[in-house]
């Protein structure tokens, strides 16, 4: 009997050991917070997605605003590893604060700004220089503080020697998804977005009426942040969003990509 009960209880020591051994350790997963400019909402989600399944220990946590906004979330210590502008303006304030690797800064993208109104273009708008017309009475543009497609407006209509007349009839929108959503609704008669905006409006709520040259070069620089915990896998982003596979999603969302 003694004999039995010391070899079932050297069977269970064995079964112990064999099972602490042939358990692995949990791999952990680091978690990145990539905050980007709302129009690129569509095309970061899949990069995102992308990156993830080719790098399945790396999660990436998006934020979209307005590239002003995130900037200013920045500033305040929001905690961020990535950040993808829709202008240079907001990285160069950054980088003047010393908030950034500044060798990780490079332009990924680059974007055109369009006129479009509702669809059947009931107003019978040709140009920006029709959005003067009386019977024109609501024109939305994206804050020219804090959203750059805004301030590429505004520059151009200043430059066409628009701005003036146009002023009173703005309505501002904190983004340009906001823009293109009034155009969608019907609320404002005309507004200006960015081409890839314009691209993935609802079937059959806007037209798209002309490209408005820009006085600043529409593109998007990405960097990540010095405040970042994750340093290495914020590059990692930051590389496979430059790297072919971020290319091509770009390309497919309309941007061009660098």
């Amino acid at each position: 009997m003694k004999k039995q009960i010391a070899i079932a209880g050297l069977l269970a020591i064995i079964l112990l050991f064999s099972g602490c051994v042939s358990e692995s350790p949990e791999e952990t997963t680091t978690t990145i917070t990539v905050s980007a400019a709302s129009s690129l909402t569509d095309a970061m989600n899949d990069i995102a997605a992308a990156f993830e399944k080719d790098n399945p220990n790396v999660k990436v946590e998006l934020n979209y605003a307005a590239s002003g906004a995130l900037r200013q979330q920045i500033e305040g210590g929001a905690p961020v590893d990535v950040f993808a502008s829709a202008s240079q303006k907001h990285v160069d304030l950054l980088q003047g604060q010393n908030l950034i690797e500044n060798a990780s800064r490079v332009t990924f993208a680059k974007n055109s700004l369009v006129l479009i109104v509702q669809a059947g273009n009931p107003l019978g708008i040709a140009s920006a220089d029709d959005l003067t017309n009386e019977n024109v009475v609501k024109v939305s543009i994206g804050n020219p503080e804090t959203a750059p497609v805004g301030r590429y407006a505004k520059e151009s209509l200043e430059t066409m020697g628009l701005w003036g007349n146009l002023e009173g009839k703005t309505v501002y929108g904190e983004n340009v998804r906001q823009v293109l959503t009034y155009l969608e609704t019907g609320d404002v008669d005309a507004g200006f977005v960015y081409m890839t905006d314009a691209k993935i409006a609802k079937d059959n709520t806007i037209e798209v009426i002309t490209t408005i040259p820009t006085v600043t070069e529409i593109s998007y620089p990405v960097c990540v942040l010095k405040a970042s915990e994750h340093n290495d896998e914020a590059q990692m982003f930051v590389n496979y969003l430059t790297g072919e596979t971020g290319k091509q999603i770009l390309t497919d969302y309309g941007f061009t990509a660098k």
